[in-house]
């Protein structure tokens, strides 16, 4: 059954990622999530780099929540990586919800960044 999902996911994975493509001034965030934790990242499809990151994981955020696979723990990974993006002056992104449906703490991460 895990297989099952996980294709399903790869599958809308690509068919997302065909029409969604990241530059310098409007980068790429792109959201990965397991059981327990939350990771976004915004990227530069141009050149291939990574801009900016975070993770639950960070001690920011581990201060603030103790357990990671929360909605509140995406809420408030989302509010610093929107700090953390007004820091390098982007002020537009695209937003790549990787596959997964965009419901619970995909969403909640997604509203927090207010740009």
């Amino acid at each position: 059954m895990q297989n099952k999902n996980r294709d399903a996911r790869l599958r809308r994975k690509k068919s997302i990622r065909k029409n969604i493509y990241g530059t310098s001034e409007k980068p790429r965030v792109s959201v990965f999530r397991s059981a327990k934790h939350i990771y976004a990242q915004a990227i530069d499809d141009e050149t291939g780099t990574t801009i900016v990151s975070i993770s639950n994981l960070e001690s920011e955020v581990k201060k603030e929540v103790s357990y990671g696979g929360n909605i509140k723990s995406a809420e408030i990974t989302g509010k610093i990586f929107n700090n953390r993006l007004k820091e390098k002056g982007i002020k537009n992104i695209v937003f790549d919800r990787n596959g997964y449906l965009f419901h619970g703490r995909v969403k909640a991460l997604a509203d927090q960044i207010k740009l």
